[in-house]
């Protein structure tokens, strides 16, 4: 479904190409806020740390550009023409335990296609990605890519439904997504890979197909995102689905959702009734990204650029570029949306991955018969090889940028060499690595040493076929930002030394080394992950039996080094400032964002000093600045000791407990990779006691990270990793990654920890960057904010950043030298070691921290327990607050139905089968019907101690206002319960358990798991089973009862607390006479269209201006088109009936967001605090949180669910 797609970004760092999709929104995680780890969200220098923006997904691909297959460098392996089909190759160079097949094949239309055999997938998936993206916009017409990208998801003419595609997905446990970026338009999808349900049962055997995965895991109060992931792929009507199946098709499902998707590129319908919507679709989301300083900046830099190279377009689009302004110019956007489809997609431009169970010459033979009927137009490759991004005009100069976000950084950016045939040799990646480093000698080290900057990043940006830029980030301090000239010269000054001394063999066998590594055990990724990911790289002219291997660097060529360098020079770049404090005089605003900036050649003298930099030698240059040091931490013992297991352990044990330590052991059994984590909490409530003790905490962790980052920096580089920060038990450290040198990166982290001596400088830098990232977290985008407020108000102990904030300041130094003695002087030690570790290997590194530390046991009277606060039976609860930014248009709603405690296996069970339920109708209803905002999630939330059912709305329409439209939603679901027909019920519940017993993907995720039972102090490993079993025993019976007692807006017994985060402007423009009247005549002329009435439309509206019901309400709308239906198209009074009630709620639903206006609308009397809603319920505002909390009954704390004697092992031989 395309409501979460969204256009993407592109960027590489000194480890690789990473891929950005700022506004990605499937799954999205609500996050609590950035000030978690206090780091502003620009690219950041070190592969640990990732910004914190919705749905972001960081993961490495290429740049999207295809080649003729001329440029493919030739190999071994011959082409085969097997009838219409050309067999490029099945030899893919692959990871060492990658037990998939591969085949590469091209159909008689120049489709290619990767053909993916994984004998032990429980997920199918393909996607398709095409050679072209907003770059084809028509210059008045931005935003064109992405809206085709949208509508092609709105019926075929093989499956005409709107939502057939997301149907049939839904009923086969699937999902579906898609981007526009650049170059490039991807989509792709996942299924069940079989017909049997996850538990191995067949259809028949009292499961069917079901629906999509959702909110089947629901979400957790106290994780360290605050809450897990959700998407808004669910759950529709899945006899709808199966009915439009051709019953001789094959049984599988990949199969069914091939023949959907393909339809996409064969003959998309562009739907007239999913026109407006969809448009309003693009528009919600690009307003969603207004207040973002990533896209804000993105653009800024973007609009001063070459007008004449498609760089400079605007992406998103919205509803005035796409439909208003064509519209004015006497175009029909519809038609201009199919003329897009028809001059750009084309066979020869598209790559296509399938990935599923089957054989290969079964995905053969399906993926000939399907898209074979793709029109091949012989387009050539998109290139823009007329105009380059940056003319001489646009390089010289500087640029202010006012942030909505309090950061500082300067932004270098060289347009530069274009890699696109090099991939061989990569350049670039051995100038960012360098010029990207942390260690000792680096940029950053001198210039953090001095107090001027806290990260640093360097990578090549691909643009385009032909186009390049290599940018250089650098987060600065306050002093930083009134050096950042002194700054920019010791950029300039490092170049200088890469250019004055030939290119250093060691140093790229060094990167070499560690990139074979990592290829060689490379763990499986999610299905659709995978596919999206291939379908990208294969518009790269890379040897197809490289696709898979694309990241290795294969020749070192120095002269192609230095010629890459010679782009790093003084007339070929442009710098960003970015501040909200200097200069203080911007002049302008850009055009899209509003931006506010000054921008101007760079002065003389500056330019001056920047040459001298780059002209410096060994005696003049700075001595600070040299080449790093060989890396300690390269991995050089990667053997693993694989047994054979009947089946893999579910539960570590426990191989030491007493009162100091207990320590938890799993042997790897599953993924035979020569990595492994250690996950340790130090229990002490000193660290949760009071919000002033959380900052010290988080203080104090940031400063260790601050003294350690250039020794743990090459740690990072060679695949081991190290993590640090404050939570509710105390601290958490996790050393992870390849567990050669773990033990030594352990000791050092503990050492530093307890003989940290606290620098005043770095200190009051630091402390600085958490007081910004404080401040940042409320001009956030309003559904990462709703979180916060949430938990704070159902955990019984729990702050917000306002709290923190205002301790933050009172803090000095010596406030941390004289804490964090406290916090390790006594504590209770949690361990977990997993992966490729021996017993003997977990108890030395667990001996290792005691032996540092030398702490006193913490009784367990003394632990902190945890507890949510109960929802009383019959409540009401609101608790509004005002958004901080101003210029933010959007509210926010979190609507929390509570549930009951989260040890109640059945009805734990009863809410995953709901909120799956509810799932994709709550999304078609709310977002894509009412439209009501781009973010709509609802699913389970998951308290220390509760559970419970959440929606969740970002919209321009106020709280209140969603309030009324999710209970109108919940309501409407009781129908929709009782008329479910027993397979759509049963499908539902396949879906749960197949998302319940889905396999693990790779090392980290079992960790993350056994870790989770640990934090959680329940214990409960097998947890997903139990799930899976309870629901499989659930009836129809069972989730009416659930829905009646506990989730209907009409329940005397339903508890509910709702969040209201209010905007301070963004009114709805109104609008006048008689375009109200002819925007309400074509709402209902569309419906009774799609009711299949012919109807006049001229004369309905003509009707109505003989009525004159301007302001009128709706039951005098509803008496006007009564008599219309009766008397002008002689409908009979049961014809009408349905139709008025569907007018009714269309009226309630969409008159608003048409700028018409009715006199019923929006109403709100109040009465001492205390509203009447249309459930007639009373609402109770929450004015004073602690007396709030006061006022409540609390939970119980955890208790295992088994006795965890049961999971000692002291004696084992592991």
């Amino acid at each position: 479904m395309p409501p979460r797609s969204s256009t993407a970004l592109r960027l590489w760092n000194s480890r690789g190409f990473l891929y950005f999709n700022p506004g990605y929104l499937r799954p999205f995680s609500l996050v609590p806020s950035i000030a978690s780890t206090a780091i502003a969200p620009h690219f950041s220098s070190s592969p640990r740390r990732r910004l914190n923006c919705p749905q972001s997904l960081l993961s490495r691909c290429w740049s999207p550009h295809s080649l003729p297959r001329s440029t493919f460098a030739p190999f071994s392996a011959a082409a085969v023409t097997m009838g219409s089909i050309e067999r490029i190759t099945e030899h893919l160079e692959k990871p060492e335990l990658d037990d998939r097949s591969y085949r590469v094949i091209r159909l008689a239309n120049k489709l290619e296609a990767l053909l993916v055999h994984d004998p032990e997938t429980d997920k199918a998936s393909a996607s398709v990605n095409v050679n072209v993206g907003n770059f084809s916009d028509a210059d008045d017409m931005p935003g064109m890519a992405h809206a085709v990208e949208h509508l092609l998801f709105m019926g075929t003419k093989k499956f005409p439904k709107e939502n057939a595609y997301n149907q049939y997905l839904a009923s086969h446990s699937g999902s579906s997504n898609a981007y526009t970026a650049a170059t490039e338009t991807n989509y792709f999808f996942e299924v069940s890979a079989t017909a049997d349900s996850g538990d191995g049962k067949p259809n028949g055997q009292s499961l069917t197909n079901g629906a999509t995965n959702g909110s089947a895991n629901g979400s957790t109060d106290d994780s360290t995102d605050g809450s897990t992931n959700g998407t808004t792929n669910g759950t529709t009507n899945g006899a709808d689905a199966l009915a439009e199946s051709d019953t001789s098709e094959p049984s599988s499902p990949l199969y069914g959702a091939l023949d959907r998707f393909a339809q996409f590129f064969v003959s998309p319908l562009f739907l007239e009734s999913t026109l407006d919507r969809e448009l309003r679709a693009v528009d919600s989301e690009n307003k969603k990204n207004l207040q973002s300083d990533l896209w804000r900046l993105m653009q800024l830099n973007k609009s001063l650029s070459n007008p004449g190279h498609p760089y400079h377009h605007f992406s998103t689009g919205n509803l005035k570029t796409l439909k208003e302004d064509p519209q004015q110019r006497g175009l029909e956007v519809r038609s201009e949306f199919i003329k897009f489809y028809e001059k750009h997609y084309s066979a020869n431009r598209m790559r296509l991955c399938v990935l599923g169970r089957e054989s290969l010459d079964e995905l053969e033979k399906w993926v000939e018969e399907l898209f074979s009927e793709v029109e091949n137009k012989d387009l050539p490759q998109n290139r823009w090889d007329d105009a380059q991004p940056w003319r001489d005009e646009d390089l010289g100069i500087q640029i202010f940028a006012k942030p909505v976000m309090d950061t500082r950084s300067l932004d270098i950016y060289f347009p530069f060499l274009d890699e696109e045939t090099l991939y061989e040799y990569q350049p670039s990646r051995y100038i960012s690595h360098l010029i990207g480093h942390e260690g000792p000698g680096s940029i950053l080290a001198y210039i953090k040493a001095k107090g001027w900057a806290n990260g640093l990043s360097a990578g090549v940006m691909p643009i385009c076929p032909g186009s390049a830029a290599f940018t250089i980030s650098i987060r600065l301090t306050k002093e930083g930002l009134q050096q950042y000239r002194e700054v920019a010269k010791v950029v300039f000054q490092y170049i200088a030394m890469l250019k004055e001394r030939e290119p250093q063999q060691w140093v790229f066998d060094e990167m070499k080394n560690l990139a074979e590594v990592e290829f060689r055990f490379k763990q499986k990724s999610p299905a659709s992950r995978f596919t999206s990911r291939l379908s990208s790289v294969m518009q790269k002219p890379l040897p197809r039996e490289w696709l898979l291997s694309g990241s290795l660097l294969r020749k070192f060529d120095p002269d192609l080094i230095k010629e890459a360098l010679s782009y790093l020079q003084p007339d070929n770049f442009r710098l960003i400032i970015v501040s909200q404090e200097y200069p203080g005089d911007w002049d302008s605003k850009e055009k899209w964002y509003g931006t506010e900036y000054k921008v101007g050649k760079i002065p003389q003298d500056f330019m001056a000093d920047i040459r001298k930099a780059l002209t410096t030698t060994p005696e003049t240059r700075l001595s600070e600045l040299h080449m790093p040091h060989k890396n300690e931490f390269v991995p050089t013992r990667l053997s693993v000791e694989k047994k054979e297991v009947s089946e893999p352990a579910k539960t570590p044990k426990l191989i030491r407990h007493d009162d100091h330590v207990r320590l938890w052991f799993k042997k790897d059994d599953r993924f035979w990779v020569p990595k492994g984590t250690v996950h340790i909490t130090l229990r002490n409530p000193l660290a949760w006691a009071t919000p002033a003790n959380l900052v010290k905490s988080k203080l104090y962790c940031e400063l260790v990270k601050d003294a350690l980052v250039e020794y743990s920096y090459d740690a990072e580089l060679a695949g081991l990793d190290y993590h640090l920060s404050a939570s509710v038990f105390g601290l958490d450290v996790s050393v992870g990654g390849y567990n050669d040198k773990m033990a030594v990166l352990l000791e050092k982290v503990f050492t530093s920890m307890r003989d940290l001596a606290v620098d005043p400088n770095r200190f009051h830098i630091i402390k600085e960057r958490l007081s910004r990232g404080y401040r940042n977290a409320e001009y956030q985008q309003p559904f990462y904010q709703v979180g916060d407020y949430t938990r704070y108000l159902t955990s019984e102990k729990t702050w917000i950043n306002e709290q923190y904030a205002a301790e933050l300041e009172h803090i000095e130094p010596g406030d941390i030298a004289n804490f964090f003695p406290q916090l390790l002087s006594q504590n209770h030690i949690e361990v977990l070691a997993h992966g490729n570790l021996y017993k003997e290997d977990a108890l030395k590194m667990t001996d290792v921290v005691e032996n540092i530390l030398h702490s006193r046991p913490l009784p367990q009277s003394q632990w902190h327990v945890r507890r949510n606060i109960i929802i009383p039976p019959g409540s009401n609860y609101v608790y509004e607050r005002t958004l901080r930014d101003p210029a933010n248009i959007n509210h926010c709603i979190e609507y929390y139905v509570y549930v009951g405690s989260i040890t109640d296996d059945v009805l734990r069970a009863k809410l995953l089968l709901f909120a799956q339920m509810t799932d994709e109708p709550a999304f078609d209803q709310l977002r894509s019907k009412e439209q009501l905002g781009y973010v709509v999630w609802s699913g389970a939330r998951y308290s220390a101690t509760t559970i419970g059912y959440r929606v969740i709305i970002q919209s321009e329409r106020t709280a209140e206002y969603l309030e009324s439209r999710i209970d109108n939603f919940l309501i409407q679901t009781g129908e929709t319960l009782n008329n479910m027909s027993d397979k759509d019920f049963e499908g539902h519940k396949r879906s749960v358990i197949n998302k319940r017993l889905e396999k693990l993907k790779n090392l980290s995720s079992e960790t993350s798991r056994f870790w989770s039972h640990i934090g959680s102090e329940y214990f409960d490993f097998l947890q997903n089973e139990s799930d899976a079993a309870n629901v499989r025993a659930l009836t129809k019976a069972d989730i009416v009862d659930f829905y009646k007692r506990l989730i209907d807006p009409r329940s005397p017994t339903r508890g509910k607390l709702s969040i209201y985060l209010n905007a301070q402007g963004g009114a709805q423009p109104k609008v006048e006479g008689k375009d109200q009247q002819s925007r309400l005549v074509s709402l209902l002329g569309k419906q009774l269209e799609s009711a299949g009435f012919a109807v006049d439309t001229s004369r309905l509206g003509s009707v109505f201006e003989s009525a004159g019901l301007s302001g009128s309400n709706t039951d005098q709308i509803l008496a006007v088109l009564k008599e219309f239906l009766h008397s002008e198209m002689s409908l009979s009074e049961q014809q009408t009936a349905p139709v008025l009630e569907q007018a009714r709620q269309n009226i309630g639903l969409h008159v608003k967001q048409l700028g018409i206006e009715t006199a019923d609308q929006d109403s709100k009397p109040v009465t001492d605090g205390v509203v009447k809603s249309k459930t007639d319920r009373k609402v109770t505002y929450i004015t004073n949180v602690p007396e709030f909390k006061a006022r409540m009954v609390m939970s119980a704390g955890p208790i295992a669910v088994t006795d965890i004697s049961e999971f000692e092992d002291f004696d084992a031989k592991l």
